[in-house]
Parts: C-alpha cells; sequence; structure tokens
C-alpha cells in the first residue's frame, strides 16, 4: 500500500518550534519530490515547501524562508519540516505530498498539478 502518514503538529505559543514528519509506506522516496502544503478553511492550499531527493534541493514560499527547513532520511524513508519562529499566520492544516520526479515551481509558486500521493494532514495551531 503507498501510503504517506504525517505527524508532529499541535498547539504552539507565537515564537515557538514543531517538526512535522512525513514518514512513506509502500515505496521509496529516493527520485521523488516531497511538497509540503498548508491550507485553512475558506482558502487555497498553498504550497510552502519541497525537496527533490535526487539532488537535495529545496524550494521555501517567501513567506517561511529562513523559518522553515525541510529535509529526508533515506534510512527511514521520512521528510522532515522544521518549522521554527512560528507565528499564528502559520495555523492551518499542514499535508506533504510526492511528486514524480520534481518540485513543480512556476513563477515562484509550488504547484500542485502534479502531487500523485498525499498525506492525511497534521493540525498546526500557533497561539498569540
Amino acid at each position: 500500500q503507498v501510503q504517506l502518514v504525517e505527524s508532529g503538529g499541535g498547539l504552539v505559543q507565537s515564537g515557538g518550534s514543531l517538526r512535522l514528519s512525513c514518514a512513506a509506506s509502500g515505496f521509496s522516496l529516493n527520485y521523488y519530490a516531497i511538497g509540503w502544503f498548508r491550507q485553512t478553511p475558506g482558502k487555497e492550499r498553498e504550497g510552502i515547501s519541497c525537496i527533490k531527493t535526487s539532488d537535495s534541493s529545496t524550494y521555501y514560499k517567501d513567506s517561511v524562508k529562513g523559518r522553515f527547513a525541510v529535509s529526508w532520511d533515506r534510512v527511514l524513508n521520512t521528510v522532515y519540516l522544521q518549522m521554527n519562529n512560528l507565528n499564528p499566520e502559520d495555523t492551518a492544516l499542514y499535508y506533504c505530498a510526492t511528486d514524480p520526479d520534481r518540485c513543480p515551481v512556476v513563477d515562484g509558486t509550488l504547484e500542485d498539478v502534479d502531487f500523485g500521493t498525499w498525506g492525511q494532514g497534521t493540525q498546526v495551531t500557533v497561539s498569540s
């Protein structure tokens, strides 16, 4: 079974940190690209980060640059999103997803059209 399972979300105070995990099963993440997306009620889903496992190149949305860091562990077949200096605007349901080979960035925006497998999402709530 091809599956992504996310964990690590929770409630944190403004300025705090969380580390999200995206564990893959049923396939190897090697040579895939893995994106992180977030969504709040009434808003469109937005791509915030992506990593291309073949060369470890990364993408970050401008609003999270310098605060978030994406990485992956080949042995554990898991992708991580380290989130530091969180603020209430970061409150959202966070998803990870896989693209066959690249991070589809168009005009500075990470698109979701090529991401076929999605996790269930993990809630991040940042209090002010």
